[in-house]
């Protein structure tokens, strides 16, 4: 039987305005299996890394909880067992903020260690040598540099080293390769791929790059407007997307060849403006862009439901059935 590594159940999080409240995250609930790799995709404004900064604790959830383990923990960052911020790490969108300037490589790969109880001071120093390397640094052409004087794909893969200092068994990687040239993008996902298959790592992919997801996945959860609009294995995802919202996303990806665009689903057109988070439409938040909305639909918000195993759509074109999925299916290919 698979572990479940992380388990979100309901989260909330709500920012009050001046103007109203923001539903960054609003009621969402997903698991992650051991050695998953779960992109999370919806564009800006989604939710999508409100909801890592709730994991991490930079955020104290309005409601709902988060299982890591089998065990809920301190919403709290700094109420936090030093074990379980080790085990839980991030990787952030862009390298040259999250590294301190005045600090060389050395120090910035020291301070977890420190920080942990992790070895002494010649053991740190091998710790440190062997995290490069892990990277494909050379230890020593970058312990001494300062983050201004590599390139940003360099800077990236020490965050990448300094996540993964404490051993964690859970990385979070906010858009790491979204601020990088897509010469360097390759690299930083295939050097990904490979820790994960030599440390046995569970990843939570945030991104708003769908096309990104098809190779580097094991499932796809699809986030609009604080919510989540479709969850699924990423092969079966790409085959058979439902939501309309999803099958838009991937009608809009760009191709390069006539082989790639009978792959993609049939094109859907939006018909608005995304809404504002402090204005969310009722019922389903999509439907005021919906080409496929129904009657209920304005009125009502749809539950999330398991349409075929590991595949959950909140859509009212399913109802709450396997039944009405089935007569529908070839209807909205």
């Amino acid at each position: 039987m698979s572990e479940i590594i992380l388990h979100v159940e309901h989260l909330l999080q709500y920012f009050p305005t001046k103007n109203g409240v923001v539903r960054a995250v609003d009621d969402i609930t997903f698991s992650m299996e051991r050695r998953d790799i779960l992109g999370l995709v919806g564009e800006s404004g989604s939710g999508k890394t409100t909801t890592a900064q709730c994991i991490m604790g930079m955020y104290q959830p309005t409601g709902g909880n988060i299982l890591f383990k089998g065990k809920k923990f301190a919403s709290s960052f700094r109420k936090r067992s030093k074990t379980l911020k080790g085990d839980l790490r991030i990787v952030f969108q862009d390298p040259g903020s999250s590294l301190n300037p005045k600090r060389t490589i050395k120090q910035i790969l020291s301070l977890p260690l420190m920080v942990h109880g992790i070895g002494n001071a010649r053991e740190r120093l091998l710790r440190l040598r062997a995290l490069l390397e892990m990277v494909e640094l050379p230890p020593d052409e970058y312990l001494y540099k300062y983050p201004q004087s590599i390139g940003g794909g360099e800077k990236q893969m020490v965050a990448i080293a300094r996540a993964l200092a404490t051993n964690p068994s859970f990385v979070i990687l906010d858009e790491p390769t979204s601020a990088l040239d897509v010469s360097v993008q390759g690299k930083i996902i295939n050097l990904l791929l490979r820790l994960r298959e030599k440390f046995n790592l569970s990843y939570l992919f945030i991104t708003h790059d769908l096309s990104l997801m098809r190779n580097v996945t094991t499932r796809i959860a699809i986030m609009y407007l604080g919510k989540l609009s479709e969850i699924a294995p990423t092969a079966e995802f790409f085959e058979q997307p439902l939501h309309p919202y999803p099958k838009m996303l991937l009608s809009s990806i760009p191709v390069v060849s006539d082989e790639e665009e009978t792959l993609k689903p049939e094109k859907i057109v939006s018909t608005g403006e995304i809404p504002s988070p402090v204005n969310v439409p009722s019922g389903c938040s999509f439907h005021s862009r919906c080409v496929q909305r129904i009657g209920v639909c304005p009125q009502v918000d749809p539950e999330m439901v398991e349409i075929e195993e590991g595949h959950f759509v909140r859509c009212h074109l399913f109802g709450n059935s396997r039944e009405l999925y089935s007569k529908t299916r070839e209807q909205i290919r």
